[in-house]
């Protein structure tokens, strides 16, 4: 199903190219929807994918009636077979180009991997990763074409490490960062930038999800737990600005760079120690 608001504002222009619209998958919430706000409050072209529907509907009024953009709204499951190409296939009939596409559609499993239900991994992988390959895969060629484009893919601080606990997740945002760094090495001098979002704890429903699995994660500090808005407002100057990776707030930084620097066995050797003093590991 595709809806749409009235188009009220000219198109974008950087460098002199219109910049086209803006794809955002997992708007409905979360990061995903402060995305949607701010890029809205640059006054850009949103299309929005998300599973739910009324949720997408309530933000693109929202969005229309404080910034007046044209906003798109795409109600799909992009884990079905055949939901991403089904996406692909609304902004080919809708006529104008995707100039920034924002993979950050995305689950989270927590808990030991041998207790995981096999389809709750599957689906996860089918999202974080296959989903985000196969989006990325069908809009960049008309990108490299036009001479124009922002990827910006959503990964996780999880991506620097092996998790325990969090073993498929970590994993698949491991491949989306990888993923991410090679291609905005292929596309130099091509117009073409891929940016990295690895955010910390964030404000979110996922984060819900990871402090109900561990009674450790609920009595993090607030300085620890970030803000949607202000990631989604760092996001957006890392990617306009082509910057490669983003980790936003220092303590996540930091930890980003301890795992970069700290030899493998030794960060397997800190990262399960941490997990097994959460509930992560316990046989629910």
């Amino acid at each position: 199903m595709v809806t749409r608001t009235k188009i009220k504002l000219d198109p974008l222009r950087i460098d002199g190219r219109e910049v086209g619209r803006v794809l955002i998958t997992g708007a409905s919430a979360g990061i995903g929807a402060a995305l949607a706000r701010e890029f809205a409050r640059h006054g850009h072209r949103l299309t929005l994918v998300a599973r739910r529907k009324d949720k997408l509907a309530a933000l693109a009024r929202e969005l229309d009636a404080e910034y007046h953009v044209d906003v798109q709204v795409i109600v799909q499951d992009l884990v079905r077979p055949g939901g991403t190409a089904a996406v692909f296939k609304a902004t080919v009939a809708d006529g104008e180009a995707i100039g920034i596409l924002v993979n950050n559609a995305g689950v989270i499993d927590v808990g030991p991997f041998a207790g995981a239900a096999v389809d709750k991994l599957v689906g996860m992988v089918n999202l974080n990763v296959r989903a985000l390959t196969e989006l990325t895969a069908l809009l960049l060629p008309a990108m490299v074409e036009r001479k124009f484009g922002r990827i910006l893919n959503v990964a996780s601080l999880a991506a620097f490490q092996p998790v325990p606990g969090m073993a498929a997740y970590a994993a698949s945002k491991a491949y989306v960062l990888a993923l991410s760094e090679a291609l905005g090495e292929e596309l130099k001098s091509s117009g073409v930038t891929v940016s990295t979002l690895c955010p910390g704890v964030t404000d979110t429903d996922m984060a819900t999800e990871i402090k109900a699995g561990s009674s450790t994660a609920a009595k993090l500090p607030k300085e620890l737990v970030s803000d949607p808005k202000d990631v989604a407002e760092r996001a957006y100057k890392a990617l306009m600005a082509g910057q490669a990776v983003l980790v936003p707030g220092l303590p996540n930084q930091i930890t980003a760079a301890w795992a970069q620097v700290t030899p493998r066995w030794l960060t397997r050797y800190v990262t399960g120690i941490a997990a097994r003093r959460t509930d992560w590991l316990k046989p629910s």
